[in-house]
């Protein structure tokens, strides 16, 4: 597989800051292919020596991933697994279970290893992980250890610094919202009255005291004022609601349902039976809105949810885009066959937004890329070397100031999605089918990808040897471009890309003359890659209309946005 030009640069700079400083952390968040970049640093530390890696993680699920994920990227290398199951260290890769490996007994018979590399590295400090680490660096002080996380920031405030010294890059959310990764926020802060009441609000140790937020927002005049806004703003959609209180959140789930609103309700006190039954419910077609206390904040995603209601104050400002990240996947539409998912609309009935800055201001939407090495920052209170753009130190938590913007009722981040070329971009070339920008193709040995216009809307579809057509995205330009792309680089090699090739440009040959029509055998620009993205799609227009037509025809498409 390939990897995305922004993938490449990551992986760049976490290896030369290996290289350099002996260990380092990357920050990415959802949708920016995390376990991907991570196994391509793994293979390019382990790439020309006979050095041994250990990939940590904490979860079952995480383990199987992680390495299946590495066989793609780096099949040339062997793995093996340690867990409660199966105990091997004969892959050059090993994947290992936290809970396992840090039994005295395991870490005795643990190799000398190179390179350690922890997965969700926000649980880095936590005990058992650091008597891992602590023993890989006893039997091998020059191994270099790597973290990757989206959500740096932990709950406790505890810092990374004892174990990272540096970050060596940050994914943006407008990155990825930019490439058609993530769809945007359009995020509105809403005061019902509550906002003077919040600003007084202390911190805890973690957090606000959320005792206090819900002796503001647990009242039924408030939750009356957000199921308002929520119905003029959002009331189609699939909507995901942060409350302060499990009592608070059993109010406002009751106050949906009388406003005849299926909701249900999510929260830590449930059993994992009940908690799985509710999920349910909402993840089907029963129940429109699930309110939770601190529950869904992570580790969860349900792709066609569009709507993120924050009804209680944030201090830290990796929490508040973890919540609102529930709301930005674009939509699988395999999975999800008729669910339209253009943009997330975030209803902040808080100060969370006003305190860090919207998230456009934080997501860095300027459209501007860092070549070679990333500009950094030294930060004031950890000396920690960071990028530039960062607000908040993911080693100890120093915050620099946010700018507060005081407007009662805007679209804070609701910015237009303005698309970065990804055409250019691409490892592969793109050519305009019909010269009106509403069909373009692109193909490499083993697979082909389209992006096609039709009636208002754009259908990304792909195909490759051995596979049916399929409709890979269904929406706006640059996220069905994005799918497009992924499909292209999903099966394909940098081997069989072939963007830059001279042979690309070179007059057509005899046989696909041959199969062409008459008026494409008379343009003398034509060239010999313009002819074969003619011939594929050609060879494939019944199976590319018949998905594209099925999808615009579908009458039972539910719009999310």
């Amino acid at each position: 597989m390939i990897l995305r030009d922004r993938q490449k640069k990551f992986v760049e700079r976490s290896v030369s800051a290996l290289h350099k400083l002996g260990n380092t952390l990357g920050v990415a968040p959802t949708g920016a292919g995390k376990t991907i970049m991570l196994s391509a640093v793994t293979g390019k530390m382990l790439a020309d020596n006979d050095a041994k890696a250990c990939v940590l993680a904490h979860r079952d699920e995480l383990t199987s991933q992680n390495s299946a994920k590495f066989s793609r990227v780096d099949p040339g290398l062997s793995t093996s697994i340690f867990d409660a199951r199966e105990k091997s260290w004969d892959g050059r890769a090993t994947f290992a279970m936290v809970p396992t490996l840090a039994r005295d007994a395991n870490l005795e018979n643990m190799p000398s290893l190179d390179l350690l590399v922890i997965d969700e590295a926000h649980h880095a400090i936590a005990n058992s992980y650091r008597r891992i680490i602590d023993r890989v660096l006893e039997r091998n002080s020059d191994c270099w250890v790597y973290g990757v996380t989206a959500t740096p920031m932990r709950g406790d405030g505890k810092g990374l610094r004892p174990v990272f010294s540096n970050v060596a890059d940050q994914v943006r959310l407008g990155e990825l919202i930019k490439t058609g990764h993530l769809v945007p926020p359009r995020t509105f802060v809403i005061d019902v009255g509550t906002r003077e009441a919040l600003s007084n609000v202390k911190k805890s140790i973690d957090d606000f005291d959320m005792k206090e937020v819900d002796k503001i927002m647990n009242r039924s005049l408030v939750t009356d004022g957000v199921i308002k806004n929520w119905k003029e703003k959002a009331g189609e959609r699939k909507t995901v609601v942060f409350c302060s209180t499990v009592d608070h959140a059993r109010n406002v789930c009751n106050a949906f349902i009388k406003a005849d609103v299926h909701a249900v309700l999510v929260h830590g006190g449930l059993s994992e039976k009940e908690r799985k039954s509710a999920l349910a419910h909402y993840e089907g077609s029963d129940a429109q809105v699930v309110v939770n206390v601190a529950v869904l904040t992570e580790g969860w995603d349900y792709q066609p949810t569009s709507c993120v209601v924050l009804l209680r104050p944030s201090s830290y400002k990796s929490t508040l885009i973890q919540m609102v990240g529930r709301g930005l996947r674009t939509v699988d539409p395999e999975e999800f066959p008729g669910v339209i998912k253009t943009d997330c609309i975030v209803l902040d009935f808080g100060t969370s937004t006003l305190i860090h800055g919207s998230l456009e201001q934080d997501a860095n939407l300027d459209g501007k890329e860092f070549e070679g090495e990333a500009p950094t920052k030294e930060c004031p209170a950890c000396n920690a070397t960071i990028p530039l753009a960062v607000m908040e130190c993911p080693l100890c938590g120093y915050v620099w100031e946010a700018q507060v913007n005081d407007q009662d009722e805007s679209a804070l981040s609701g910015f237009v999605m303005s698309e970065v070329d990804l055409l250019k971009r691409s490892s592969f070339r793109w050519v305009d089918l019909f010269g009106d920008d509403a069909a373009l193709m692109a193909n490499g040995f083993n697979a082909w990808s389209g992006i096609f216009f039709l009636n208002g809307r754009w259908h990304a579809v792909g195909g490759a040897n051995g596979k049916t057509a399929k409709l890979l995205s269904i929406g706006e330009r640059v996220v069905c471009l994005a799918a497009s792309d992924d499909w292209l680089n999903d099966n394909e090699s940098d081997e069989s890309a072939h963007k830059t090739r001279r042979w690309l440009n070179q007059p057509p040959t005899g046989r696909q003359l041959k199969y062409l029509p008459d008026h494409y055998r008379h343009d003398h620009n034509l060239t010999r890659y313009q002819a074969s993205s003619f011939l594929t799609f050609r060879f494939n227009k019944a199976a590319i209309r018949d998905v594209v037509f099925q999808a615009a025809k579908d009458n039972d498409v539910r719009e999310v946005a």
